[in-house]
């Protein structure tokens, strides 16, 4: 009798390893299915534009008290935000402390796509003909467009 539980034993042992061989088996060849089946594909991810949005360069005076202030805590550093006021969209790019004054920043493009505002930026250091200040400056850019409830991408 021990002699056939040990048979017995060995039997159901062997046959549960090549049922896992053979699940392991199909597993493999079902995710090398699935690998081929869905292949390799390119995804254009560049956004698409549907118009460019009208906005307006503010001046300090004309910012909203609030907005200054946070722009002066952050304007040490790179910064980027947007602020909601009275239907308008504040949108701020700040390239942090610079060693010399003379620079601009230029709005090189403001659209809207499906989901989102789209804003890209660019400073422009001083000219060599340009006379600069040598103290630190902190060039910042506040425009100001109509409210669209969009999420704002900085490119």
């Amino acid at each position: 009798m021990k002699n056939r539980y040990h048979f017995m034993n060995s039997v159901t042992h062997t046959l549960r390893a090549s049922l896992r061989a053979s699940l392991l088996a199909y597993a493999c060849a079902l995710l090398a299915l699935a690998c081929l089946l869905t292949g390799c594909s390119v995804e254009n991810t560049d956004p698409v534009k549907l118009k460019d949005l009208e906005f307006t360069v503010v001046e300090n005076a004309e910012v909203p008290e609030e907005l200054l202030t946070i722009i002066e805590e952050k304007k040490s550093a790179n910064f980027k935000l947007t602020y909601e006021d009275g239907g308008y969209l504040y949108i701020v790019v700040g390239y942090g402390e610079q060693n010399t004054g003379g620079y601009s920043i230029a709005v090189k493009e403001l659209f809207l796509t499906s989901n989102a505002i789209y804003i890209d930026t660019n400073l422009i250091g001083p000219s060599k003909e340009e006379k600069i200040t040598e103290a630190a400056s902190y060039p910042y850019i506040v425009i100001k467009t109509e409210y669209l409830d969009k999420s704002v991408v900085f490119q």
